[in-house]
């Protein structure tokens, strides 16, 4: 079989890489733990696995940028394309870089790519003593209980857009810390970045991505600079624009340390948007400055594979990219108590990497959540059946995936802004919403051949399915509806809104919920905003107080999804056992019944009823007294209306009703 370039003596692939270009030099495995800088007030060793070069020169400095040296080490060469020196003297919060010669060339000075902190911009490495950056109480820090995947509630957001309104009441805007504060309030008098989040009840905080990234310049926080942080610079370090002080290494991680604290303290979980698949820059990468061209991918014409659309994809099949990306995300859940990570475009890593990385994180924490886009950007030579795929979940262990056929079967195709969904009448929609319902599981009353993109399940079980209808991505949720319905009112486009996620929140898997959502947030019609201004990107907390009804009818969902297990059966078996279809004979109308107690809910049976289109639609009950929670403008626990026969559903509305 033809293999990659550098291949790798442990490399496993099941089918032949036709598209890779050939290997020309086999480089030498290491298997030991320790590369990068091992700290202690006696001695510190640094250590780097450079299997092509001549020479590699160490450089310690007294600051993170500027000034000459304090003083240049040769490092000696060792076993299986390692490098390694010591220091034998406290050289605590100095800064370092190495440089390595290869082909008779010196390359550029930077970091090692296992650096665990860094001066301003991550341009050096900083030598640091990690249990001086733990807060007060981080030995006892204590993550909330999770039973099953099942019982979570994602919400993604952005450091910076959480807290940067001028009326969010938070002291440290666009900070780590600004999620640590707890009471905040806006001027309405309305809780505002952590205390609303807790408020609102979700489990999970899915942080886009916060480790250090290259486009935003450290040095100058305040001339308006943004980025959603897929730019991967250094891998294992906070992103320094978040701290206080991003000069000293120190405080990053200090600083990271406290919000996951204060989350943990609120009953909240925290989760890691990591972007191992693409570096920001190739040439000058710190993967490319140790083993040129080893860890990423090439085409047989040797160009670089663009699976992600950001001119490289790292070749996350070759050894020492793999044990990197198992040895970073163990460091980030070990050192930072982290409870899960989310892989941007995970489509692009191999299965047998994923797998390997599932198994060690979950060896260490069985309660850490794996997720991730299971898609590409573009087409990679890594071979379609190897990649971490949403059609290949049921191969991965523990990982679960973005069900997209749900979120473009209730709002309308990705591919067209203006296209309609379920919501706002579509015909041809209700399948792929229904597919999503179950979990994106193997279910009887489903038929494939009418889902958009999932012509079968995907989901061994309902943990691996993600239900959403939003994120960071394309346009907000409310701004999509109305681009796609541009003569609705807005008291129309509320109740699209409020139904797309009833659907959400009430739907088997996972629930996930994008930042802002819950009032309605809007980009003014900006998809890509990925390096807009505030003015675009910001959470704006008056529309907290503006659309108090559609937040208190989320939070009243979401409150609903939680008391009750039926909403959260773990299992195939349970969902294919209590979940049954009505046939409702209209287009546009989904009924469903969650029948017998499902997983040990109180309420016998419980019924879901959606109603898409744009009349009112009259449903034939089951024979008995059926309590009303949720009508399409409150959610009552103890019960708005009693039932029995028959109710009529106005358009675009869910009733949910139950039978004790």
């Amino acid at each position: 079989m033809k293999l990659p370039k550098f291949y790798g003596a442990i490399l496993l692939l099941t089918t032949t890489l036709t598209s890779f270009k050939p290997a020309d030099v086999v480089y030498p495995v290491y298997t030991g733990t320790d590369l990068g800088v091992t700290y202690s007030p006696k001695i510190t060793t640094f250590k780097v696995w450079a299997p092509a070069a001549s020479s590699v020169k160490l450089r310690l400095y007294a600051a993170g940028l500027g000034g000459q040296p304090l003083q240049a080490i040769d490092l000696e060469k060792k076993d299986h394309g390692t490098w390694a020196t010591s220091v034998i003297k406290n050289i605590k919060n100095r800064y370092y870089t190495f440089q390595v010669m290869q082909d008779g060339k010196w390359l550029l000075e930077k970091p090692d790519m296992y650096a665990k902190a860094v001066g301003a911009n991550g341009k050096r490495g900083m030598v640091v003593n990690l249990s001086e950056t733990n807060p007060t109480g981080w030995a006892i820090d204590k993550k909330p209980a999770l039973k099953n995947f099942t019982d979570i509630v994602l919400y993604e957001t952005h450091v910076h857009d959480i807290s940067v309104d001028p009326n969010s009441g938070i002291k440290h805007k666009g900070k780590f810390l600004g999620l640590a504060e707890f009471g905040t309030k806006s001027p309405d008098g309305l809780f505002t970045g952590l205390s609303h989040i807790k408020e609102l009840g979700i489990t999970h905080v899915h942080l886009l991505p916060s480790f250090d990234f290259a486009t935003v310049d450290e040095t100058k926080p305040l001339n308006g600079q943004y980025n959603w942080g897929y730019d991967p610079q250094n891998y294992n370090v906070p992103e320094g624009s978040y701290a206080t002080d991003a000069y000293n290494g120190n405080v990053r991680i200090r600083e990271f340390k406290q919000m996951v604290k204060a989350m943990h303290a609120n009953g909240l979980r925290v989760v890691l948007d990591v972007v191992y698949n693409h570096t920001n820059d190739t040439e000058h990468s710190v993967f490319n400055q140790f083993a040129p061209g080893y860890f990423y991918r090439k085409t047989a014409n040797g160009q670089y594979s663009n699976g992600t659309g950001c001119g490289n994809e790292t070749a996350s099949e070759m050894p020492m990219m793999r044990k990197f990306m198992i040895e970073s995300v163990l460091y980030w859940a070990k050192e930072y108590h982290l409870d899960g990570f989310r892989f941007d475009l995970m489509g692009v890593h191999d299965i047998a990497t994923m797998n390997a990385l599932s198994d060690a994180l979950h060896k260490y924490d069985p309660t850490i959540f794996i997720y991730g886009e299971g898609w590409t950007a573009g087409d990679s030579v890594l071979p379609d059946s190897l990649r971490a795929t949403k059609a290949h979940v049921s191969q991965l262990h523990q990982i679960a995936a973005f069900g997209d056929d749900m979120r473009d079967g209730l709002k309308g195709g990705f591919s067209d802004v203006k296209s309609k969904g379920f919501v706002s009448a579509q015909p041809g929609t209700a399948e792929s919403v229904k597919f999503g319902i179950a979990g994106a599981v193997q279910h009887p009353q489903i038929n494939y051949r009418e889902v958009n993109y999932s012509k079968a399940p995907w989901a061994a079980q309902p943990g691996q399915a993600i239900s959403y209808a939003s994120c960071h991505d394309d346009n907000t949720l409310f701004d999509r509806l109305k681009i796609a319905n541009p003569d609705a009112s807005e008291a129309e486009i509320i109740k699209m809104d409020k139904l797309t996620n009833t659907a959400v929140l009430t739907a088997q898997g996972v629930a996930f919920l994008h930042s802002g959502a819950e009032f309605l947030r809007t980009k003014k019609g900006i998809a890509n905003s990925f390096k807009s201004p505030d003015s675009i990107n910001r959470i704006d907390w008056h529309r907290k107080a503006q659309y108090k009804g559609v937040y208190d009818y989320y939070k009243g969902l979401i409150s609903l999804r939680k008391s009750h297990p039926a909403f959260r059966m773990p299992t195939a078996e349970m969902i294919q056992q209590h979940l049954v279809f009505k046939n409702t004979g209209i287009e546009g109308l989904i009924a469903y019944t969650l029948n017998g107690n499902a997983n040990g809910d109180s309420w016998k049976t419980i019924m879901v009823i959606l109603n898409g289109s744009t009349a009112p639609q009259s449903l034939t009950l089951p024979a008995g007294i059926w309590t009303m929670v949720a009508n399409g403008y409150r959610v009552s626990r103890q019960g708005i209306a009693k039932a029995n026969n028959s109710v009529t559903l106005p358009a675009t509305t869910a009733y949910i009703l139950y039978q004790q």
